[in-house]
């Protein structure tokens, strides 16, 4: 009997035991056949996302996600940077960022296309994980396609003109509310199945600075009672930053065009209380305590 209660027991901890999981993360790759500007060096970037995907695919990666502004301006850049993209062995997910819609109106269903999104925002689960998806573009003077959303995108931004806001910025966005309620279904779902969240998102939280989303004061309103709410992670200010505020990690990703000689990417290796950021290059490598 006693054996047989001590093969249960080894069985239940196997069971509950955690499979830690790994994660290939770059931020603003941002390719375009131009000169140097504001320290990006935009001919460069096929290289460094080239040698970025060697480095990642040498890990067996769940996946890995970019996090906006794939590329900086014309369509015809993705065609330069996606057959690179596309050789990375893990499943691929992106984020919308400002620049990848600087492609002309036209064009901005074609990014989508060619990116293979479905869905602009959108969830997905890894073991006790739900990683959510934002379009910060959602309301913006770059992603909107149709009319209505232009309409929205008007009204957000002249509701926020009085506040005197730092971020107030014609190259940054807004969450519609259509979105917003999305994100509450969604941090109700990870509630119901006892599940951990991490937002990824092109435009930062913290800390307060020129770059972040518009509506951000509303998103950190949303997200408070949430205790599940573990991390937010972004791209956009290419000096990157990092703030821990109520138990959340806000990590923004240094961009990978900036500098004449060095890239930045990451991989993450998620633990069962733990979050390591192993940087390459620019990009520090960080211990993420999740409380």
């Amino acid at each position: 009997m006693f054996f047989l209660l001590l093969f249960f027991s080894i069985t239940n901890y196997a069971q509950k035991k955690y499979k830690p999981f790994k994660i290939g993360v770059i931020a603003d790759c941002q390719y375009c056949n131009c000169e140097i500007k504001w320290g990006r060096y935009y001919k460069k970037a096929p290289q460094r996302l080239k040698e970025a995907v060697a480095t990642l695919n040498k890990d067996s990666l769940a996946y890995t996600i970019h996090l906006g502004d794939f590329i900086d301006k014309q369509i015809w850049s993705l065609d330069s940077i996606l057959p690179t993209w596309n050789t990375l062995k893990s499943k691929k997910y992106h984020v919308l960022g400002n620049h990848d819609f600087d492609v002309g109106q036209v064009n901005k269903q074609k990014v989508l296309d060619k990116l293979n999104i479905k869905n602009r925002y959108y969830s997905f689960t890894k073991n006790d994980w739900r990683f959510i998806v934002l379009d910060g573009n959602d309301l913006s003077f770059y992603g909107t396609l149709s009319e209505e959303k232009k309409q929205q995108t008007d009204s957000l931004f002249n509701l926020l003109k009085d506040k005197d806001l730092p971020y107030l910025k014609i190259w940054n966005g807004g969450l519609s509310n259509k979105q917003l309620n999305w994100i509450q279904k969604e941090l109700d779902k990870a509630v119901k199945q006892n599940q951990k969240v991490g937002f990824y998102c092109h435009f930062p939280i913290y800390p307060i600075d020129n770059d972040n989303l518009w509506n951000r004061e509303q998103f950190i309103s949303l997200i408070k009672p949430y205790k599940n709410v573990k991390f937010f992670f972004n791209g956009h200010n290419h000096n990157g930053a990092y703030k821990f505020i109520n138990n959340v990690h806000f990590l923004t990703f240094k961009g990978m065009v900036d500098t004449e000689n060095s890239s930045a990417f990451a991989k993450v290796k998620f633990e069962k209380d733990t979050i390591y950021i192993k940087g390459y290059q620019r990009e520090p490598s960080r211990k993420l305590v999740i409380k």
